[in-house]
């Protein structure tokens, strides 16, 4: 039977034969339908180009649309991700369908941080959006150092700008290997390419993701130190 004959024999303008039934995931299917006339009707009569929890797919109604402002694609379909990277080693710290903002996370990380390694790190570095004062004061009061460049302007004495200016520089190599995680995992582990329909599954492959990059930078350390050990005697004689 048709979509349009769906929908009329839902909303009661086609009277429900004996034999008309629907499966599981029909049913699920036209209940997404429903939800999304709601929801353009909502939007149509308030003249509004924007909905909480819009929903862009039938199939995957957990999908949400993302802007994320970039040249190529302001807008992005898919989970969001917060991970943190700890000597090569990458921790899905959030996965949400939903956009929010990452800098309400440091504080969790840290924490989580702390739990895994049972001190808490020396320094953070981090894009400049995690710079807001709340994240600042918990830094300082726990003797971590938030990566350059400080809020507020930039001091007038010119030595201590161009100091200043060196950390921001520093720090900001030092955040490369974290933007280079997401690109080898979109390009090696297939992290670009999910699949999975439900979102149970698509988290999972998310983990997975992350998972198997850890189990090959463990394998990579693992194998360095076999080998130096192999090389070890003939280096000394």
């Amino acid at each position: 039977m048709s979509l349009v004959v769906f929908l009329q024999v839902f909303f009661g303008k086609i009277s429900r034969p004996h034999h008309f039934a629907l499966d599981k995931t029909q049913y699920k299917n036209l209940l997404v339908i429903n939800e999304v006339l709601h929801q353009q009707q909502w939007m149509y009569d308030h003249r509004e180009y924007k909905i909480e929890n819009r929903i862009v797919s039938i199939s995957q109604h957990h999908v949400r649309p993302i802007k994320r402002g970039k040249a190529n694609a302001s807008t992005e379909f898919g989970a969001k991700l917060s991970a943190s990277l700890v000597d090569g080693y990458c921790f899905l710290d959030r996965l949400d369908w939903n956009n929010f903002n990452e800098s309400v996370d440091l504080i969790e990380q840290i924490h989580s941080y702390k739990s895994r390694f049972r001190f808490y790190p020396s320094s953070v570095h981090a894009d400049q959006i995690y710079r807001n004062r709340k994240n600042i004061k918990f830094c300082k009061e726990h003797g971590i150092r938030l990566s350059e460049p400080p809020l507020g302007r930039p001091p007038k004495d010119l030595s201590k700008r161009a100091a200043s200016r060196k950390v921001a520089r520093q720090d900001e190599i030092d955040r490369i290997p974290i933007e280079g995680k997401f690109g080898q995992a979109k390009r090696r582990f297939s992290l670009s390419r999910i699949m999975c329909k439900l979102a149970k599954t698509s988290e999972t492959a998310i983990a997975v993701v992350f998972l198997v990059m850890n189990l090959e930078k463990w394998l990579k350390v693992l194998l360095l130190n076999f080998f130096a050990r192999l090389t070890m005697p003939f280096l000394a004689y």
